[in-house]
């Protein structure tokens, strides 16, 4: 039984970890729209990326997988020359398929980010994450 544990600790440890995954010069300053229109912005392409979400038997911590998952995008969207980027669905198994745009000056349409109303309190909005420093978002909780 000791063992076993001795043999799971490294398992368990590395699930946290972010494996390396980080921005590239410039993926910063891309924007991230999660429910907004980009009615005039061009449409660049599609990018997919993936990541480990398990470790062994273990589940990867969910937030940690999304945002490995939304830098792997901007890191893509840079090489395309895009200024944003638009979930096409919610993560699976690891992998995420995103839209990438270039709007310039154009601004995103008015969903894309809460209003006072939309948001009252300090609850986070289900539809649009919470900025964070150095350009990475927080998520909702599943279901929420």
């Amino acid at each position: 039984m000791r063992k076993t544990l001795l043999l799971l600790a490294p398992l368990v440890l590395l699930g946290g970890c972010t494996w390396g995954i980080n921005p590239d010069p410039g993926s910063n300053n891309i924007r991230t729209v999660w429910s907004g229109e980009v009615t005039g912005c061009r449409d660049l392409g599609k990018i997919t990326v993936s990541v480990m979400s398990r470790v062994g038997p273990f589940d990867r911590n969910d937030i940690k997988v999304r945002d490995e998952l939304q830098v792997q995008a901007r890191n893509s969207a840079v090489g395309m020359h895009a200024d944003t980027i638009k979930p096409l669905g919610e993560p699976a198994e690891g992998s995420q398929a995103w839209e990438a745009y270039a709007c310039g000056n154009h601004m995103v349409g008015p969903s894309s980010a809460p209003s006072p109303a939309q948001n009252s309190g300090n609850q986070p909005s289900p539809q649009a994450p919470a900025q964070q420093s150095g350009g990475f978002q927080t998520y909702p909780a599943k279901g929420g």
